[in-house]
């Protein structure tokens, strides 16, 4: 027994810990692929659990709603895993900021973009085609669109510390922000069938040429 006056300490399991991080893995990925083929409006709970085999309970435990779970899997699509660190803490955002010059700043956040661009394209277009029918897809929509300003004045910040744009602050900010939409890159790739490099290749000429 514990002692009296002290609240008993939580006990957690290393097993169990880890067998719940798997079990959120496979449930996004199998909800990544439901709600790619099935769009936000036809996916049910129940759909993605059984495509990841497991409980519909399990599903909800881990995610919520529906909506919680479209959120954690433009999340993860986002940041290109489930882990608790921020788009600005990344990797290759912090190898773009020890960046030697211009160029080598302009190389690493166009693969940093590209990247992002690849995993987030499709599901980008799974909110955007729910957001007139659902008002808080909707307003994910709108946050997708506040996370890339930030990202797009980021990127204009840090590399304005190596070149001086030609351009006022508050349009090469619009100008990045554009050209990282991931709709953007779906039209790119999908619909006119440009690889990722050719994608990337445009982007730092776009850059290059717009706002430097």
């Amino acid at each position: 027994m514990g002692q009296p006056g002290k609240t008993p300490r939580e006990y957690r399991s290393p097993l169990r810990a880890e067998k719940a991080r798997r079990t959120r893995e496979v449930v996004l990925a199998a909800a990544r692929e439901v709600f790619l083929r099935d769009g936000y409006a036809r996916t049910t709970m129940r759909a993605v659990a059984t495509a990841a085999g497991v409980s519909v309970q399990s599903v909800e435990q881990h995610f919520g709603t529906k909506r919680g779970l479209l959120k954690t899997v433009v999340d993860v699509a986002m940041a290109g895993d489930d882990e608790p660190v921020g788009v600005a803490d990344r990797d290759w955002v912090l190898r773009a900021r020890a960046a030697r010059d211009f160029d080598e700043m302009l190389a690493i956040t166009t693969a940093g973009v590209t990247e992002i661009g690849g995993r987030l394209s499709d599901v980008a277009a799974v909110v955007h085609g729910a957001a007139d029918a659902d008002e808080e897809i909707a307003a994910l929509a709108r946050v997708l669109d506040e996370q890339r300003m930030v990202g797009a004045r980021m990127i204009v910040a840090g590399l304005s510390t190596r070149r001086p744009p030609r351009v006022d602050d508050g349009t090469a900010a619009d100008t990045l922000w554009l050209l990282m939409d991931p709709v953007v890159y779906r039209r790119l790739t999908r619909d006119r069938g440009w690889t990722p490099d050719a994608y990337g290749r445009w982007f730092a000429d776009a850059v290059r040429r717009l706002v430097f």
